[in-house]
């Protein structure tokens, strides 16, 4: 295959990326050329040693923690274009009138207050979501502190045409480039200055995670043990379920570091094998822990470029297949020799990445607490919930589908809807329920009953 690396050189150039951004893109395009398909096959992994795994329920409580060492970091790169948003997800609102944002930002305001410790905030934003982000952060004067940023950008990566490793050069131009991963977090810290801006002023750890997943607060139980431990890199896992078996997963290398496997890194014929939970029993919730001096050594060791595994993300523009190159932030678990993984509660953990997931939390499953936490209201799970995709795939559809009130969820196992209902006001949801309608109605209402 022809090697157009300087072609992608010269249009990320003209773009203005940097050059480490440059180099990383050239290391993974060289890889795939040498024909490299970014997979992990069941003969180089086994299931993690169990004495990796630190038990949460374990751990003891201290009466004070190092808060003033932390720094809290989220990742604010994505649109939620699968439900047919346009904007950043996190504008999304999700409890009542307040949006991810807005909840992300009162939850370390509350903190700080509680602490009397000035623990910083920042966002990782993509080029799609910098703007409206910050836009809407503004009303919360406070929130920034002083000699630090609110943000810094992710780069961006040229799409290449699978069938000739060219550059893609498709009419919109915004659609010849893709995120590289939340991989890329590790060199934009130390590219932007923020990581040694960080360490100038005395902070150790980092606590990293979605900003879509509001069950991502920060634990003092697990920044002791952290701390305590001098550990450099530590994932938090939960134990996977049916739910969770598409989803990356926790394995360890024949040398016994652990590592992480994603869906994109599995090859076709061993699908089985990969969403077996028996198999490999815990999934990253992208909830990390990392020590800033270790990074800092660990980067110094490599140029500033962490060797991520690559992740060879096959899509598909106007017709024409390409391929994106990625890395995920997880990964970073095989760079570090004693990394840890730590066993948490399923609460930690409420990602909202369909609209299944966005009910869940609109509804009363969930509750907001005084200081801002989302915790499960009542319950030791969340519902599981299934919606037709005919009717439900969007934001739009779903809105439209409880515009007169949203059930109860509270005492709900598990909700299945394959039909096109509209919900009026007052319906609660029992136990476990299906609801499915073969008529030739354009819709049906369910109103003002309890549905057991």
């Amino acid at each position: 295959m022809q090697n157009h690396l300087s072609k992608f050189v010269e249009l990320m150039q003209n773009a203005g990326l940097n050059d480490l951004t440059i180099q990383a893109f050239s290391t993974y395009y060289y890889q795939v050329l040498e024909g490299t398909s970014g997979k992990l096959c069941e003969k180089e992994i086994d299931q993690p040693d169990y004495d990796k795994i630190v038990q949460y329920e374990h751990l003891h409580k201290y009466p004070f923690s190092p808060l003033e060492k932390l720094v809290v970091i989220k990742l604010n790169g994505g649109l939620g274009t699968s439900m047919g948003l346009k904007k950043a997800k996190t504008l999304l609102k999700v409890k009542g009138e307040l949006n991810f944002l807005d909840i992300i930002a009162r939850q370390i305001l509350e903190l700080r207050e509680e602490s009397e410790k000035n623990i910083p905030l920042l966002f990782m934003h993509s080029f799609n979501t910098r703007e409206d982000s910050l836009a809407h952060l503004k009303i919360y004067q406070y929130l920034a502190l002083p000699h630090l940023p609110l943000d810094f950008l992710q780069n961006k990566f040229p799409k290449i045409k699978q069938e000739d490793l060219s550059p893609l050069q498709n009419e919109d131009g915004s659609q010849n480039w893709n995120p590289p991963g939340h991989g890329e977090i590790y060199s934009v810290l130390a590219s932007s200055g923020v990581l040694d801006k960080l360490l100038e002023l005395g902070y150790e750890y980092a606590f990293i995670s979605n900003s879509d997943n509001l069950g991502a607060v920060i634990d003092e139980k697990i920044l002791n043990y952290f701390a305590e431990h001098k550990t450099p890199f530590m994932m938090e896992v939960c134990q996977r379920t049916e739910v969770d078996k598409k989803g990356g997963h926790l394995a360890q290398n024949k040398h016994g570091q652990l590592i992480l496997r994603e869906s994109a890194q599995c090859p076709d014929d061993e699908v089985d094998y990969f969403q077996d939970i028996e198999r490999y029993c815990y999934f990253n919730t992208n909830n990390l822990w990392v020590n800033l001096k270790a990074l800092k050594h660990k980067l110094f060791e490599t140029n500033n470029l962490l060797p991520l595994q690559l992740i060879l993300n096959s899509k598909e523009v106007d017709g024409t297949k390409v391929y994106q190159l990625e890395s995920a932030m997880g990964a970073a678990i095989s760079v570090f020799r004693e990394s840890r993984a730590i066993l948490v509660n399923r609460d930690r953990f409420a990602p909202v990445k369909k609209t299944t997931d966005l009910l869940a939390i609109w509804s009363d499953a969930y509750k907001l607490t005084d200081d801002y936490r989302l915790i499960l209201n009542g319950r030791n799970k969340p519902p599981k919930i299934i919606l037709d995709d005919r009717y439900y795939k969007t934001i739009e559809q779903l809105q439209d589908h409880f515009e007169y009130g949203l059930p109860s969820l509270r005492r709900c196992k598990s909700l299945e809807i394959n039909a096109n209902v509209y919900f009026e006001k007052g319906v609660e949801i029992i136990g476990d329920v299906k609801i499915s309608k073969d008529c030739d109605l354009e819709y049906c209402k369910l109103q003002n009953e309890e549905v057991k």
